[in-house]
């Protein structure tokens, strides 16, 4: 059975964790990945740390397919996007405590549903199903 992503559940529950503990959550983000926008002058080889504190941004929603909020940089409001597999961390600035993710993390592929030798035929070439009756 194929699954989709954990990494937008983990990002909101440690997003929940940092902020209940009175702490500043904060995502590293791959900013070369495609979708994210983001200012490009704050990006250090390729990479870009964002404050995602609710006190630091406003209009705030994660999702299964991204991050956006309105933030502040150098006073300039911006709109940022910021799709999910381009997080590539979420930790507490306090104390660093948090969970880094791998890079490209690609769903697995649905198993195949026929043999790795190919569908199974009967004598007159047909594909034989794997059900039958029993009476």
């Amino acid at each position: 059975m194929t699954m989709s992503s954990n990494r937008p559940y983990l990002i909101r529950a440690f997003f929940d964790w940092i902020v209940d503990n009175d702490c500043t959550p904060h995502i590293s983000v791959n900013a070369e990945s495609q979708g994210v926008l983001v200012p490009q002058n704050y990006v250090q080889d390729g990479q870009i740390v964002l404050n995602i504190a609710p006190r630091a941004v406003a209009a705030f929603t994660i999702d299964d397919e991204g991050i956006s909020f309105n933030g502040r940089f150098g006073g300039v409001p911006m709109d940022i996007y910021v799709p999910i597999d381009a997080v590539t961390g979420i930790y507490a600035r306090e104390n660093g405590r948090g969970m880094m993710f791998p890079p490209d993390e690609q769903p697995e592929p649905p198993p195949s549903s026929t043999p790795t030798g190919g569908e199974a035929r009967d004598k007159g070439g047909r594909t034989k199903h794997g059900l039958r009756l029993v009476k």
